[in-house]
């Protein structure tokens, strides 16, 4: 997991030191970094910070889930927002290449200024579902709130609206792998019972803390599901 965390960092945080990041993830020195990084996904960690293989990185971290059902309390609450304007940048394809989106993404914030993470809230809208959508067609829009439409830009970034209205709402904490265990909780077991009906837009991520800045079991991300 402190490889995890160090991966996270060389690809999201380009201005952190190899030698920093080798020694906060308690390694001596960077050449026992270096061979225990490439050990575990194939690539330097200089090779990695410039070009990251995801694929191979994110089936490194595929851990057997016996079941999509939460075991723990879930509460969910019902809350009302307001519209919110979005820079947004699409990614289609599969999902373990998200990553690749959201650095695209991330230079745009830092380049432009218009979007930086400390003053805009940061958001994930789901289109497919990961689990039964083949990975050529999957969907999921990367978003961060704005006050104004985005200009044009070479990274690709556009301008949505995520709507107002009701939402269900499910506070998920620890792995964004696991998000999907809270979104089916939604699905499957609050919704039947709910007397809530859907609106005709999908359930999108308010991550709350971001990678690499929150340690992975200390992340928190709001589940939201748009109701009528």
């Amino acid at each position: 997991m402190k490889l995890k965390r160090a991966s996270n960092r060389l690809a999201f945080n380009p201005e952190d030191r190899i030698i920093d990041i080798a020694l906060d993830a308690g390694f001596e020195s960077p050449e026992s970094f270096a061979r225990a990084f490439k050990k575990a996904f194939g690539q330097t960690p200089s090779g990695f910070r410039t070009n990251p293989a995801w694929g191979p990185w994110s089936a490194r971290y595929q851990f057997p889930i016996p079941t999509r059902e939460r075991t723990d309390t879930m509460d969910v609450t019902i809350a009302h927002v307001e519209p919110t304007l979005v820079a947004v940048l699409e990614h289609l394809g599969a999902p373990a290449l998200v990553n690749d989106t959201a650095r695209r993404f991330i230079e745009w914030r830092k380049a432009t200024g218009l979007s930086p993470a400390a003053t805009s809230q940061t958001y994930g809208i789901v289109h497919n579902n990961p689990d039964t959508t083949p990975a050529d067609e999957f969907r999921f829009d990367i978003c961060g709130s704005v006050t104004e439409a985005v200009p044009d830009n070479p990274q690709g970034v556009t301008t949505k609206t995520i709507p107002g209205g009701r939402l269900a709402v499910l506070r998920h904490v620890g792995s964004h792998e696991r998000l999907g265990e809270s979104v089916y909780h939604l699905y499957r077991e609050w919704l039947p019972g709910s007397g809530a009906e859907l609106r005709d837009f999908p359930v999108y991520f308010h991550y709350l803390t971001l990678v690499p800045d929150t340690p992975e079991h200390e992340h928190q991300t709001d589940v939201c599901l748009p109701i009528k």
